[in-house]
């Protein structure tokens, strides 16, 4: 095949000088220190010397300063994202006998709680256009022992959260939305988090907003709800020794509260740049002829905030080899969906139970999309995977 020719001044000279070798990570994360550096090191130090590393200060300052973010009345720091969507089916007390519906198509984690509370998770298959659960599947799913819906804002686009509240609401349902790739995203005027019962974040490193180390946050904008999750968060007391209910060690790391807030004053431009790095991904894979063949992520409507942008592409397996020996980094979310883990095998699942899911489990593949994602980068990705498919 001859060579191509990029247009809007992209030129293969580029690929030519490099001889088509460049380190490109999947999430550049230094890059991202070193550019908040002082910044990080100084809200780091302000801890240290403080010695008040459990709920200190820094951690009632970064719960307001994210609830409003996020447009909820209230937040509730927490030692993870796993733990803040326990929490909050503790602080419902959702349990034995319970049923929660959610996707089979996530992470781990958003299931993992359903089990771990004691409750049966009820699955609904994905939209194969947003990757999130069908909220027209849903109905279909309650039963008289359904107590909660946690819709997954996956990838960073936010579930069709309006037609879920509907049948929510119409069911008497808790909605926990589980937003741990997903904050600052947006649809029909609402913000992941706001819109539920309760919101839920991860602060893992690797997310758009990410601390140092495990870190999460429920939140609400319903007060007694909040109430219930400080006492859950720290063994189910109120008051030092005494217990009103059984609760966790759930509390939030004063280290990583200080960095989420060092690092929540730059969120909105690390977004925008993400979201021109995913627009400028579909101008250079149009540009290179790839539109019909690598089928790219649709942002749908409000904002997108691509925590992870995510392709389907045909021979996937063999394009991750190719981009992985070309030193490109690249990821699978998530090879085997939950319907089919072992660990649910008690579900009584089949392969072929939930299409959808288990088609974007044989066919996507992530691409770098982080913030500090240069031109050239972009560019030699986009080239990269031509090669694989046109040689």
């Amino acid at each position: 095949m001859a060579k191509w020719g990029w247009s809007q001044g992209i030129s293969l000279r580029k690929e030519e000088e490099t001889g088509g070798k460049m380190k490109v990570p999947l999430l550049d994360l230094k890059a991202q220190y070193a550019s908040i550096r002082e910044e990080l090191d100084r809200a780091v130090a302000e801890v240290v010397a403080s010695q008040q590393f459990i709920l200190g200060p820094q951690v009632a300052e970064c719960e307001r300063a994210v609830a409003s973010y996020c447009g909820c009345a209230y937040g509730v720091g927490v030692s993870s994202g796993t733990d803040a969507l326990l929490l909050a089916l503790m602080a419902e007390r959702i349990g034995p006998g319970d049923e929660v519906i959610t996707t089979p198509y996530t992470f781990f984690a958003t299931v993992g709680s359903i089990a771990r509370a004691g409750a049966k998770p009820v699955f609904v298959d994905i939209e194969p256009e947003s990757f999130n659960i069908a909220p027209d599947r849903i109905e279909e799913r309650i039963s008289g022992r359904t107590r909660a819906i946690i819709p997954v804002h996956l990838y960073g686009r936010m579930a069709d959260m309006k037609a879920i509240m509907a049948v929510a609401s119409a069911h008497n349902l808790t909605t926990i939305e589980d937003a741990a790739q997903a904050i600052g995203a947006e649809t029909c005027g609402m913000r992941a988090c706001s819109v539920g019962h309760y919101g839920c974040l991860s602060f893992f490193p690797s997310k758009n907003l990410g601390g140092f180390g495990d870190g999460g946050m429920v939140l609400t904008s319903d007060e007694h709800r909040r109430d219930r999750l400080v006492m859950l968060r720290v063994h189910g007391s109120k008051r030092k020794y005494c217990h009103e209910e059984v609760g966790g060690n759930f509390r939030f790391d004063t280290l990583q509260a200080a960095v989420i807030l060092a690092k929540l004053r730059h969120l909105d431009r690390w977004t925008e740049a993400r979201r021109a790095n995913a627009a400028r991904y579909a101008r250079l894979f149009e540009h290179a002829g790839l539109a019909g063949t690598v089928k790219l992520p649709e942002p749908g409507e409000g904002r997108h905030v691509f925590n992870q942008y995510v392709i389907r592409a045909p021979r996937r397996d063999e394009l991750m080899d190719f981009l992985r020996k070309n030193e490109i980094g690249c990821e699978i979310y998530y090879p085997v969906p939950l319907h089919l883990q072992k660990c649910f095998a008690y579900l009584g699942h089949r392969p072929g139970d939930f299409p959808n899911s288990e088609k974007a489990a044989a066919e996507t593949l992530a691409l770098p999309v982080y913030p500090e994602l240069s031109d050239t980068q972009a560019e030699h990705v986009v080239a990269t995977i031509r090669r694989f498919y046109c040689g």
